[in-house]
C-alpha cells in the first residue's frame, strides 16, 4: 500500500456506504463485521473494518462507541485528473444522487473542467479533467 488512504467512520452506514462507492468507482470491497473480529462494543452485524481496493481506495468502518462518526469539514476528496474526462463526469453524477451539487462539474476559464459535490454519506468531492 503506497500514499494516503482515508479511513471514515460512518454512523451505522459503513456497509451501505462502501458499497454505494464500490457501485460508483469499481473495485473489490471487503467488509468484516463486528462479530468476525470477536467485537462486542456494537451490533454484530456492524462493520467493524470494510476496504475499497480499485482506481478509488477507501477504508470504513462503523463508529465505535470511542470513534467520533463522520463530519466532514474544511477538506474534500479530489479527483482531479484520476481517469478519463467519461468515467469522472459518470462518478460526479453518480455521487450527486442521494447528494448535493455545490459546484457543477463545468469547464473553467482556464480550459480545464471540475465541480464539488457532497454525496448522501456528507463525503464532499473535487472532481475534474484537464482537456
Amino acid at each position: 500500500m503506497t500514499g494516503l488512504t482515508p479511513y471514515l467512520h460512518f454512523d451505522g452506514t459503513a456497509r451501505e456506504a462502501l458499497t454505494f462507492y464500490r457501485d460508483i468507482f469499481g473495485g473489490e470491497l471487503e467488509l468484516h463485521t463486528y462479530a468476525d473480529f470477536g467485537r462486542t462494543d456494537g451490533p454484530g452485524d456492524a462493520i467493524a473494518h470494510g476496504e475499497l481496493n480499485g482506481s478509488v481506495q477507501l477504508f470504513g468502518a462503523d463508529a465505535g462507541k470511542d470513534d467520533v462518526p463522520l463530519k466532514v469539514q474544511g477538506v474534500m476528496f479530489s479527483l482531479l485528473g484520476t481517469a478519463d474526462p467519461a468515467t469522472l463526469e459518470s462518478w460526479f453524477a453518480a455521487l450527486a444522487e442521494g447528494g448535493e451539487v455545490k459546484d457543477p462539474l463545468q469547464e473553467r476559464p482556464w480550459g480545464g473542467h471540475d465541480g464539488q459535490v457532497v454525496d448522501g454519506f456528507g463525503v464532499p468531492w473535487l472532481i475534474g479533467y484537464e482537456d
